[in-house]
């Protein structure tokens, strides 16, 4: 793959605004056909510093839609990649944009960079950037782009959510002119270290004799600067093969991974980031006995709902439980029954409804007069508000009603947002059909999976959970016996019992060897099991509960 990199000079006044951007776009028009990526700095729209914010947006109506018309006819031409920076208006704002365009001259993906500088705070939109947004990555040809833009390079943190989407190359148009060439280096060596990404960075030059700013260059993984411009006005061309990645040791004499990889495997979020005292455990790492919220604490609020999980997660319950059903759009809901009607105002088979036809239901007057008017959540609506803050039992529901059809894209949907909101190790699904169980067990064989019960099966849980590489099982009050749970545990299986409001039945449980304890009732049984059940069991006394 051969990378073209532009460095245009940048000057401290607009008086020759002209001059430069004319210097840019004779950088384009000398592009040729050989080329596969083209990348401008930040601001390529604005090619020189404007102190007063109407001389930078009176240079930037003049130059932002013909740099947009240049550039995609230059990858056009060349049948090349392109990526630059320049303004784009939203319906909230201007926003501070990287454009990509692929070979035929089209907007194949655009980001906004997600740290504005004070400054730019004042003439910019800002507002998305204090909301959750999943990191923006481009496919094009087999190659994964992700971007970052100037100010973007600090946040150390960013890498590891731009890690998580395997990025081939990262894209960074910048400014950056306060740094030096060192430090300017170490910050894409780290980046491209951290990432397992070739790091293709254009920036300005601030003057052929300039320690500041410039340094538009290629940093391989393996943090190797492949080519660095320093502070020269012009443009370089690079080769690299973008599947080229770094493997180490994940440790002394450990497998070969990424860095990336590698530090997962010890990263300890609750030590760095300020909302890490609400992020718990791993389910891989959460100790057993556990309490399950089942449909969430479902005695105080409405089952499935927002209130439920809320008070259940605010009470520290280990895992929460909740229902999935897709919508006649394609959205992911929760909800239990396949019939709207014990649970809101709606009639009929939730799959047969839009999700705007869903929330327009209420459901939350059947649970009692307070909750009238609430909605049923989405699943990336639990994901966004609760997602590492408890680990998840996931039930994924289908239907022997002929209207129900098992659709793969709905699978697909549901495995895409555990990725998107980083969810993948606080979770597990379950599921009692063997449809589901197989499609996850191919196609994201490194989510948890849980049996449950199938009326339609004869073989039993463990059986089938062995079959679909489950690490869980779940199972009905009627078919727990202590020689199930033994074959279970024999094979490496925890158990999930379904279900315990009482603690006489908690305790029944627990007793024949149960890891997880499902319950409506949240409080009263977390409080018993960890209270009450650990003494009772030390002394070996039945208790008065």
């Amino acid at each position: 793959m051969k990378i073209r990199l532009i460095q245009p000079l940048y000057e401290q006044s607009v008086l020759n605004s002209e001059q430069l951007f004319e210097w840019e776009l004779k950088a384009l028009e000398d592009c040729t056909e050989d080329l596969d990526l083209i990348i401008l700095p930040e601001s390529s729209d604005v090619p020189c510093y404007a102190a007063i914010r109407e001389e930078r947006d009176e240079i930037c109506r003049k130059f932002n839609g013909l740099l947009i018309e240049r550039c995609s006819a230059t990858a056009k031409r060349c049948s090349s990649m392109l990526c630059v920076n320049a303004r784009c208006e939203t319906p909230s704002g201007p926003r501070n944009t990287t454009y990509l365009f692929d070979r035929q001259g089209n907007i194949a993906g655009k980001y906004f960079k997600q740290h504005l500088t004070p400054g730019e705070t004042t003439y910019l939109d800002s507002s998305y950037t204090w909301e959750y947004e999943p990191v923006t990555f481009v496919d094009l040809e087999g190659i994964r782009f992700a971007f970052l833009t100037c100010y973007d390079f600090y946040f150390y943190e960013s890498f590891a959510a731009i890690a998580r989407v395997h990025p081939d190359i990262i894209l960074g148009c910048s400014h950056q002119r306060t740094d030096t060439r060192r430090a300017l280096e170490m910050m894409s060596q780290c980046c491209a270290y951290n990432t397992n990404a070739y790091v293709v960075r254009a920036s300005v030059s601030l003057g052929e004799d300039s320690e500041l700013g410039g340094c538009s260059m290629v940093v391989a993984p393996d943090a190797t600067v492949l080519c660095d411009m320093g502070s020269r006005v012009g443009y370089e061309t690079v080769e690299i093969d973008p599947h080229k990645k770094l493997y180490k040791p994940a440790g002394f004499k450990n497998p070969e991974c990424s860095h990336f990889e590698y530090t997962e495997k010890g990263r300890r979020p609750w030590k760095y980031r300020p909302a890490g005292p609400g992020i718990c455990l791993t389910d891989d790492k959460m100790p057993y006995i556990r309490v399950c919220a089942h449909r969430g604490f479902n005695t105080v609020a409405p089952e499935n709902s927002m209130p439920a999980f809320g008070a259940a997660v605010a009470l520290g319950a280990d895992e929460i439980e909740f229902d999935l059903w897709p919508s006649a759009d394609g959205e992911v809901v929760s909800t239990h029954d396949a019939r709207l009607e014990r649970v809101s105002n709606g009639e009929g088979m939730v799959w047969t409804k839009t999700v705007g036809e869903l929330k327009r239901l209420d459901f939350g007057s059947k649970f009692s007069e307070p909750f009238t008017g609430l909605r049923l959540p989405t699943f990336e609506e639990i994901l966004r508000e609760f997602s590492c803050r408890t680990v998840m039992n996931i039930h994924i529901k289908t239907s022997a009603d002929p209207s129900f059809v098992l659709r793969e894209e709905w699978l697909v949907r549901i495995v895409a947002l555990v990725r998107q909101y980083d969810c993948e190790k606080h979770m597990y699904f379950m599921s009692g059909d063997d449809a589901v169980l197989g499609y996850l067990q191919k196609n994201a064989p490194d989510l948890p999976r849980c049996c449950g019960y199938g009326k339609n099966h004869a073989d039993d849980q463990v059986v089938r959970g062995l079959r679909y590489g489950c690490s869980k099982i779940q199972v009905f009050k009627d078919c727990f016996t202590p020689e199930l749970i033994a074959r279970a545990h024999d094979n490496g299986m925890k158990v999930t019992a379904f279900f315990a409001d009482t603690p006489q039945k908690a305790k029944w449980y627990l007793d024949q060897g149960a890891d997880t304890i499902l319950t409506n009732d949240y409080l009263r049984i977390s409080d018993y099991i960890r209270n009450v059940y650990p003494f009772e069991k030390q002394s070996g006394k039945d208790g008065q509960v």
